[in-house]
């Protein structure tokens, strides 16, 4: 019987599903997920490709907005990231280290992941926006030993406690330098050329932690390991219809879980190209342009960039990708109709979690109903429950995933909280925490959270974590934060103050709270909208958010400026931090 290697195994799943992109009820039924010992994403499978016939192949292209452009192979990928990897390791990062990675679109994002996941040592990834108290939870929860990150955000680790050190890369801005031991990401051109791990790298072993918002007033730590991420998104690839030689574009930030879904897991166990734009604002007809020179194929945007796209005139792009999708929310059905219209193709929804893969999609080939997720992809049994009785249901409930057989695609749990791990591994099932319904043809559409989390743009918003901050400043004695209408973002944070003794609700105190949430609050997670109002409340004291819901549905119908007065003729003064310009 031959024995085949990690990477072939790796192929003829990866290639089953590519036989079936167009057969959804094939792929389900017969998919079956590799399941591994041992498995390490870059020394088993790019370096396979970097051996093979695609070896030079485009892996990585990004564009400047002044037209500057980096371009990487497969080979010239796997090559760097081993001399990272050595580096790294000389200069004492070892097996298990965690690590983590603050860095734009660049090379060098991809360089570093790619070298620790060699390494065997876990990666951070965050956001260039985090503030220093985000940035303070990720190295003492994540017990990172390691940052790396550019020049310029240095300082902002110089008065973070912990034992930890840094890479640097390019100058650090003068005196901003912390008391701790720097290494500059230059000297990695110097090392070996190669790096070998004493023994091989466990499919169980930690190779991700995201930290992601919860309703509670700390992010929770969503563990991956080396297979749940690197094997589980082949359902991604499924979903977005990812083929060798296809050139993805996907807007998305890095340090986010969709940045790594999209702009490196899927793509690459295709072997397609990742393409990326780097602008500093956006700019429908300078995308389209770039999406035209560089021959894209498949294009995936939150729809907040869809809805901003279709303000611009989409037939000038006359070579549009034919595979386009979306996910955070439903899109509306006018964006999907304007899109189809223009682009002869329709956008497809899909639905996951940081905590997995793609979970629910409208999968290649399959008419797609507006509004709705999909149906289920290969590789997950999904099951509705009712989440009042636990009982399940055919119809509607809490979206939730069979454990017999476990999706390779899912968390292990949260790290260093067993409680919310078990909460959400009950009775056999994984517990989504978010609402959906199915109809006689088993497409499931979704319905909402069985929480208080709300998106704003494509970022998940507590509002616990919100009002703790608000509620720093003395003339807030209370408040409570909801989604606002938006006609760009879906909504935008919007919070209710009830004003402690001594304050007027005037302009001057409001703008005064909305500077305080800018001080403290990363620029995603911002109060854009403010009201002084009384909170309604239960019978127990509890804050009813879903009144406060429903009033700003009644405020802003369209998504736009709040009218001069509502609920019941009382005036609605709203302020926005407009009042900061």
């Amino acid at each position: 019987m031959t024995q085949h290697t990690a990477a072939e195994t790796f192929r003829q799943a990866r290639d089953h599903l590519l036989d079936c992109r167009t057969d959804p009820d094939t792929a389900h039924r017969t998919f079956v997920w590799p399941r591994f010992e041992h498995f390490n994403f870059a020394a088993d499978w790019i370096d396979d490709i970097a051996a093979g016939p695609r070896g030079e192949q485009p892996a990585l292209v990004i564009v400047e907005e002044d037209g500057r452009a980096e371009r990487r192979t497969y080979r010239e990928l796997s090559e760097r990231s081993h001399q990272v990897a050595a580096w790294l390791s000389g200069i004492g990062v070892r097996r298990g280290d965690r690590v983590i990675v603050m860095l734009g679109n660049q090379v060098e994002l991809w360089e570093v992941m790619l070298a620790c996941f060699r390494l065997g040592a876990p990666v951070i990834p965050s956001t260039l926006m985090l503030g220093s108290a985000d940035l303070a939870d990720r190295v003492e929860r994540g017990e990172a030993t390691w940052v790396v990150t550019n020049g310029p955000e240095v300082p902002k680790f110089r008065d973070i406690p912990g034992d930890f050190q840094i890479v640097h890369l390019g100058a650090i801005p003068d005196e901003g330098a912390p008391d701790r031991p720097l290494h500059d990401w230059k000297d990695s051109s110097a090392a070996p050329a190669e790096f070998r791990l004493d023994s091989p790298t466990r499919a169980d072993e930690t190779l991700l932690l995201y930290f992601t918002s919860g309703t509670t007033s700390r992010a929770k730590l969503v563990e991956h390991t080396h297979t749940s991420y690197p094997v589980g998104h082949l359902s991604t690839m499924y979903w977005i219809g990812l083929e060798p030689g296809d050139v993805h574009l996907n807007v998305a930030s890095p340090g986010w879980a969709k940045h790594a879904w999209s702009n490196f897991f899927a793509p690459f166990i295709a072997e397609a190209t990742v393409f990326l734009y780097n602008y500093g604002r956006f700019d429908a007809v300078a995308l389209m342009d770039q999406m035209a020179q560089e021959k894209v194929t498949s294009f995936c945007a939150p729809p907040t960039v869809w809805r901003m796209l279709i303000q611009a005139d989409l037939s000038q792009l006359e070579t549009p990708p034919a595979k386009i999708v979306a996910a955070g929310e439903p899109l509306n059905p006018e964006v999907i109709a304007r899109v189809e219209a223009a682009w002869g193709s329709q956008i497809r929804d899909g639905f996951g979690q940081t905590e997995s893969t793609l979970q629910v999609a409208n999968t290649p080939g399959q008419p797609v109903r507006p509004g709705a997720m999909g149906r289920p992809l290969p590789g997950y049994d999904v099951v509705l429950i009712d989440p009042d009785t636990g009982e399940e249901q055919a119809d509607s409930g809490e979206l939730c995933l069979r454990l017999d057989p476990r999706p390779v695609g899912l968390t292990p749990g949260y790290w260093g909280d067993p409680e919310k791990t078990a909460f959400a591994f009950r009775d056999g099932l994984y517990h989504t925490g978010d609402l959906v319904s199915r109809d006689a043809e088993g497409i499931i559409t979704y319905v909402g959270r069985n929480d208080d989390v709300f998106k704003a743009s494509d970022y998940r918003l507590s509002p616990f974590e919100l009002e703790s901050a608000i509620i720093e400043h003395p003339a807030v004695a209370e408040a409570a934060v909801v989604p606002s209408p938006d006609p760009i973002r879906l909504a935008v944070p919007k919070a209710y103050v009830r004003l402690a003794e001594g304050w007027e609700p005037t302009e001057e105190t409001a703008r005064a709270i909305l500077q305080h949430c800018r001080d403290t609050l990363a620029a995603y997670k911002r109060i854009r909208r403010l009201e002084f109002h009384e909170l309604p409340k239960t019978i127990s004291g509890k804050i009813r958010r879903v009144e406060l819901r429903h009033r700003e549905e009644q405020l802003h119908p369209d998504g736009g400026a709040a009218p001069a007065a509502a609920g019941g003729g009382s005036a609605a003064v709203e302020y926005t931090d407009e009042l900061l310009r």
